[in-house]
């Protein structure tokens, strides 16, 4: 795969979570946010590994079944301690705490674990991405910081950046649609219990089958494979601090098609997000460039 285009998989993954709030929205009242994600994981894993069976791509020589019981097992944590943060204490500091500290733990634990030191241009583009992301929430409701709800939101970030570690040590070996087919069945596996204890008679009526399929297919198992085989070639920090698009892309749809309101504020906070963002995608594609000139000669 050619090394310029990993950024924007990963971010063409980040714009596709970003649809998961505008389509939530649209989700039938009785469905709990507990519910919609683990069947986001069955319906997503369902999806992958039967476009792995169809495609032959199973390759189990070699594989490392810690790992991939690690990076199972964050995705599975992250999805109710995210939504757990968020319905403690708000959608605004649970998303900005939860997707903003994801970076930062992402940063140091590539700095601990692969002895790789974050670049300037990285904490530049990173700081700016996540002072657009509180400027972004701040006004959207009253804060409410509850430590509790902190302290999952805290969890949820530290789950995503050690699965986005993870798996990109399994992607260097095998490929990336089996990986996410392995590690997000796993994952619905492990949430599996979910579905047994809210009501699920949701999923019968037309809407929730609707977002239920567009959640499964296209915001976790379509996204999650093009961010899978951008970590081919980006490095794990560079790779989540470009998923901070999601919140961005919840933002624009949540003024263009669910009709809500953004302060100066928040249109300032999208600005440092796109600003922190395409930063790292002009070093990241420098870099890539360089990468091959260096291999020409």
């Amino acid at each position: 795969m050619n090394g310029r285009w990993a950024p924007f998989f990963v971010l063409f993954a980040a714009i596709l979570w970003g649809t998961t709030g505008t389509t939530q929205d649209f989700a039938p009242e009785a469905a709990h946010p507990f519910a919609i994600g683990a069947t986001r994981l069955a319906i997503g894993g369902l999806f992958l590994t039967g476009i792995v069976l169809v495609t032959g791509k199973f390759n189990f020589q070699n594989w490392s079944i810690k790992s991939t019981f690690i990076a199972s097992l964050c995705m599975a944590l992250f999805q109710p301690l995210f939504f757990s943060a968020v319905s403690i204490t708000g959608v605004a500091i649970g998303t900005v705490v939860a997707i903003g500290s994801a970076p930062l733990f992402s940063g140091l634990a590539e700095w601990v674990y692969v002895k790789i030191r974050p670049s300037k241009i990285w904490w530049y583009s990173t700081s700016l991405a996540i002072i657009g992301c509180l400027m972004l929430f701040v006004n959207k409701e009253s804060v409410s910081v509850n430590p509790v709800g902190i302290l999952m939101a805290l969890g949820a970030g530290f789950s995503f950046a050690c699965y986005t570690l993870v798996s990109r040590t399994l992607v260097k070996t095998h490929s990336s649609l089996a990986v996410v087919a392995v590690v997000f069945t796993l994952s619905a596996m492990l949430l599996a219990p979910f579905l047994f204890i809210f009501d699920m008679s949701w999923l019968m009526s037309f809407r929730g089958v609707g977002v239920s399929l567009h959640l499964g297919i296209t915001a976790t198992g379509i996204a999650y494979f093009f961010f899978a085989r951008g970590l081919v070639q980006v490095s794990s920090s560079t790779a989540v601090t470009l998923s901070l698009a999601e919140p961005l892309t919840a933002a624009v749809l949540g003024v263009f098609v669910l009709g809500e309101y953004l302060t100066v504020t928040s249109w300032f906070g999208i600005l440092l997000l796109l600003l922190g963002i395409g930063l790292l995608l002009m070093s990241s594609k420098k870099h890539a460039v360089n990468r091959i000139r260096t291999n020409n000669y």
